[in-house]
């Protein structure tokens, strides 16, 4: 069957045509990308996204948001929309309907796309594990963090905070980074460091080290200058970065059972080129009289353009398969 895929973020609602059979997606379409700020409602963006292409929309709807999906009413993150999810049949004309956390979206397409989505980061070779849990972590914006778990052929999502355990410090350049970040925040999550916005304090600590004035520029710029090597200090947040994650990661790994790990997200895509020439793979594995066990963990990274409407139309396909 044909159903409406969905991914909304805080500036973007992304649309797609997938087609689903026997719990998983068999096709799916180029997506639509429209501005949230352009549109009132989803169901003014959904009524856009039909009008331009061009017939009628399927019944069904596989929506991901950037956001908590418990109760009857769902308030995005960062964006002014509202969804009621029994509105859905009403507002939408969708019969059928699955709505999910955008990065619960992301663990169902980890679980339903084939090798040729993901490259090698650290590890072992070849493809992701059938059986036991694997970690997906996806520094953009926030750290997402999901587990599937593979099972007799089937699979499991499950969606997590795990962007806000604790971070930890592991050598003297990080006590610093840690010691900064306290003036601003009590407590200082993994998030803090590992996200987009982490790069600023990262660079301002390396600064600060460095004895170098201390430039106050935004996370967009110290990315652009440090993936574009046009900065030296801001290259050298670059690496600290991909260390940091790559401690984030393992620890992740070691809490959910460690056979498989995926990083995924806008950010994570950006790094691809980064992380297997970084400090990632021995940050991942230096976890004491674990070492061995870290080692013998594959690391992947998705390269599938658009794996939160892959995603949500994987979640619909498992939902109403049963």
């Amino acid at each position: 069957m044909e159903v409406v895929a969905v991914d909304i973020g805080g500036t973007w609602a992304r649309f797609a045509i997938a087609t689903v059979a026997d719990g998983r997606v068999t096709s799916i379409s180029a997506a639509m990308k429209q501005k949230v700020a352009d549109h009132a409602s989803l169901q003014l963006a959904w009524q856009a996204f039909g009008e331009s292409i061009g017939r009628p929309l399927p019944s069904a709807a596989a929506i991901a948001v950037a956001s908590p999906v418990n109760g009857e009413l769902i308030k995005l993150t960062n964006n002014p929309w509202i969804i009621r999810p029994q509105l859905i049949p009403e507002r939408l004309g969708a019969g059928a309907w699955t709505v999910v956390n955008d990065f619960a979206a992301i663990g169902h397409a980890v679980a339903q796309l084939g090798p040729e989505a993901f490259v090698h980061v650290c590890g072992p070779e070849g493809n992701l594990p059938d059986q036991g849990a694997i970690t997906v972590c996806g520094p953009g914006t926030g750290l997402g963090v999901a587990q599937v778990f593979r099972h007799d052929g089937g699979y499991h999502v499950i969606a997590t905070e795990g962007g806000h355990i604790d971070f930890a410090p592991l050598d003297a350049i990080e006590d610093r980074l840690v010691q900064r970040l306290r003036k601003d925040f009590t407590r200082v999550s993994a998030e803090r460091v590992v996200a987009g916005p982490g790069i600023v304090a990262i660079y301002e600590t390396l600064a600060e080290i460095e004895g170098k004035p201390v430039h106050r520029l935004d996370d967009r710029a110290i990315w652009q200058m440090a993936l574009a090597g046009e900065d030296g200090l801001a290259v050298a947040a670059l690496d600290r970065f991909c260390m940091s994650l790559g401690a984030v990661a393992g620890d992740l790994a070691l809490a959910h059972g460690p056979s498989g790990v995926v990083i995924a997200g806008g950010l994570g895509f950006r790094l691809r080129d980064h992380l297997v020439h970084s400090g990632f793979g021995e940050r991942f594995i230096a976890k004491g009289r674990f070492r061995n066990l870290m080692a013998s963990v594959p690391v992947k990274l998705v390269t599938y353009a658009e794996p939160g409407l892959y995603g949500a139309a994987a979640a619909f396909a498992q939902e109403h398969a049963r």
